[in-house]
């Protein structure tokens, strides 16, 4: 069992940068982790990924090159740094952990752990 809680939202100007982390309860070893988003009357999309051992990444391509996850194994937690934020990066923000040892998992049906979500809201 894994346990998510997300922290970290808020309200910014487009071209801010914001950090968001989840806090991660239980199992570590062997499981990959994910940022995922929500937008009103959207699906969730995937935003970026990470295996927690032998840490590698995955990004969409609608945050590649502004979005960086990373990983605190001290610290148990996975942490989203967003800059350059943009009106269209408005969304519920999701951390989600399963099981595997490559980033490339972007379906949701891949993660069975989910955070309760925090919400970043992006002004132009």
């Amino acid at each position: 069992q894994v346990q998510l809680v997300e922290s970290g939202g808020g309200s910014v100007q487009a071209g801010d940068s914001l950090r968001l982390s989840c806090q991660v309860s239980g199992r570590t070893s062997g499981t990959v982790m994910a940022w995922f988003r929500q937008a009103p009357g959207k699906e969730r999309e995937f935003a970026a990924s990470i295996t927690w051992n032998m840490p590698n990444t995955f990004s969409a391509d609608s945050v590649k090159g502004r979005f960086t996850i990373s990983r605190d194994n001290a610290k148990n937690t996975v942490d989203l740094q967003m800059n350059r934020l943009k009106s269209e990066d408005t969304a519920v923000y999701y951390c989600a952990a399963g099981y595997g040892n490559t980033a490339y998992r972007t379906s949701t049906s891949a993660y069975p752990f989910w955070g309760q979500g925090t919400q970043v809201t992006v002004s132009s």
